[in-house]
């Protein structure tokens, strides 16, 4: 199975497992696409950006001397945006609705990205 179909698997695991996210997406740490479970954002536009997020982010951390970044995120209005590192060259954006279980959303971030980084690793 190719690297974009096994992340996308992961991917809609995670949205099964829970209801209130809406989408992520897989992007390299250059801002280029991997695999999408998004529907109706920009993939291209999200993709830089979710790479720009992790490379202010970790450098963030590594200025306050606060150790490895874990995740970053971003609340708005109409729900939440995570960002976390998936390995060294993945970034794992995942896009949930407003009221979302906030504890949960981290579980499964977490876990989605330490599946999709294990999955690059062995494509490698």
């Amino acid at each position: 199975m190719e690297l974009r179909e096994e992340l996308l698997k992961e991917m809609i695991l995670l949205r099964e497992r829970n209801p209130s996210v809406d989408g992520s997406l897989a992007c390299t740490v250059d801002g280029l696409t991997i695999a999408s479970d998004l529907r109706g954002e920009p993939e291209e536009q999200a993709a830089a950006l979710s790479a720009a997020v992790l490379a202010m982010s970790r450098r963030m951390m590594a200025l306050a001397g606060r150790g490895a970044l874990e995740e970053t995120l971003i609340s708005g209005t109409a729900g939440f945006a995570a960002f976390y590192a998936a390995g060294p060259t993945i970034v794992l954006t995942v896009l949930a609705e407003p009221g979302t279980n906030l504890g949960l959303l981290r579980l499964e971030g977490r876990k989605t990205a330490a599946s999709v980084a294990a999955i690059a690793a062995r494509k490698q």
